[in-house]
């Protein structure tokens, strides 16, 4: 039998028993789905942190000299050594800063939850920053109204602050922020700057921020005197990256007054080391994205494999006939295994259909983004016909073994 005539008495056997071809789709079509959906979430995730979550928080020919880590998946005896170190200070800062090559920039930030009002809003703790250095350009920001922060106010440590629109709307409902004054820690500050939007991460919102000069009050409020939180720098070029990150690890061991043998009691985070977090709870995700499927798909395997079992009870007289008539054992093997894996196939594209469907519903639905890999739609088919094959081996062999003239005598 040709392999196109196999596929077609396989439609017409789905045409003609509509009901039991729907029960022998449902597991393939269920498996598929959620692999596509789960390998799609997980993609989708993947880009995100790659191109957003991270290139948002440190930035491209970035490094960010730190204490610790912001992002890791830290254990609770490395947390304990992490808060044992010695905290970033100015002065290290200083250091750094004059060791940096040509063309690079810097900027120090402080951060923490601070009490903020206005006369038109009641107060809340929102994010607040003192910053010095290239900070504005460093993070491309702009502005949607006024103007940035200059150099001579960060010197002077000037009571003037840009915000974020979250703000601007929150603390100054329908009006014109810029001039007006906001309390931040109890000090008044004029608003001189509106940020143009910085867009959400995972659903939160990056427009909820006040910056102000790091020798401004707000720094004795976020931090002990002389302490920063931490300290990036960016290269013009990705290939300055290691020989600048080398010359600021040297510094800062020179100040912790590090010997040869100790380790760094500090770091300086990449967007590629911060990435090494999300690698492992990536690679997780996958192994449960497969797992899970799989058990729907050895269910659908089953019901392909006994449904096709007693398709072939049910046309024996059928399968003796095309025997008598010199119908080979390849032939009667080929005509149930194709049938098996039309029906599988068929169920595998529609999983992939619901699949993409569901994977943009829950992108559309909530913060988890989600990106439609073409592998996946491939895997996805051929997993289904995999699925067919190996569930319709069995029936399809059985139905060649029969004697024909056994069969014919079947009712």
């Amino acid at each position: 039998m040709h392999l196109l005539d196999a596929i077609r008495l396989a439609f017409q056997t789905l045409r003609v028993q509509k009901l039991k071809s729907f029960f022998t789709l449902v597991g393939v079509t269920i498996g598929v789905m959620f692999l596509i959906a789960v390998v799609s979430i997980v993609e989708g995730m993947g880009s995100y942190m790659e191109n957003d979550f991270v290139a948002k928080l440190i930035g491209t020919n970035t490094f960010q000299l730190r204490r610790f880590p912001s992002i890791s998946d830290a254990s609770e005896s490395e947390w304990r050594e992490w808060v044992r170190r010695p905290r970033i200070t100015f002065d290290d800062a200083k250091e750094v800063a004059a060791a940096l090559p040509p063309g690079a920039m810097w900027s120090v930030e402080s951060s923490d939850n601070i009490a903020i009002e206005s006369r038109f809003s009641r107060p809340r703790e929102l994010e607040a920053s003192a910053v010095d250095g290239d900070y504005f350009r460093i993070r491309n920001m702009e502005v949607a109204q006024g103007r940035l922060i200059s150099p001579q106010e960060l010197a002077l440590g000037s009571r003037v602050v840009v915000i974020g629109q979250e703000i601007a709307t929150r603390f100054f409902p329908r009006l014109n922020p810029i001039g007006r004054t906001l309390k931040v820690g109890g000090t008044s500050y004029e608003v001189i700057g509106v940020a143009a939007k910085q867009g959400s991460i995972f659903g939160i919102s990056l427009d909820r921020f006040v910056i102000a000069p790091a020798s401004s009050p707000l720094q004795r409020i976020v931090n002990p005197h002389g302490l920063i939180d931490g300290m990036k720098v960016k290269m013009p070029t990705t290939e300055g990256m290691f020989d600048t990150r080398e010359t600021v690890r040297q510094v800062m061991r020179a100040r912790h007054k590090l010997r040869p043998s100790q380790p760094d009691n500090f770091v300086m985070e990449t967007s590629e080391s911060a990435l090494e977090f999300w690698k492992k709870i990536e690679g997780n995700l996958v192994i449960a994205g497969v797992i899970l499927p799989a058990i729907a798909l050895i269910v659908g395997a089953l019901v392909i494999m006994n449904i096709m079992l007693v398709a072939v009870s049910e046309r024996t007289r059928e399968i003796g006939i095309r025997k008598a008539i010199g119908a080979k054992y390849r032939d009667i093997l080929a005509q149930f295994l194709v049938e098996a894996t039309t029906l599988s196939i068929i169920g595998a594209a529609i999983g992939v259909a619901l699949g993409i469907i569901l994977s943009q519903a829950i992108a559309a639905l909530s913060p988890l983004p989600a990106s439609v890999a073409p592998w996946s739609i491939i895997t996805g088919i051929l997993v289904g016909a995999g699925v067919g094959v190996v569930a319709g081996v069995y029936p399809a062999s059985r139905a060649a073994r029969l004697d024909p003239i056994v069969a014919l005598r079947a009712e």
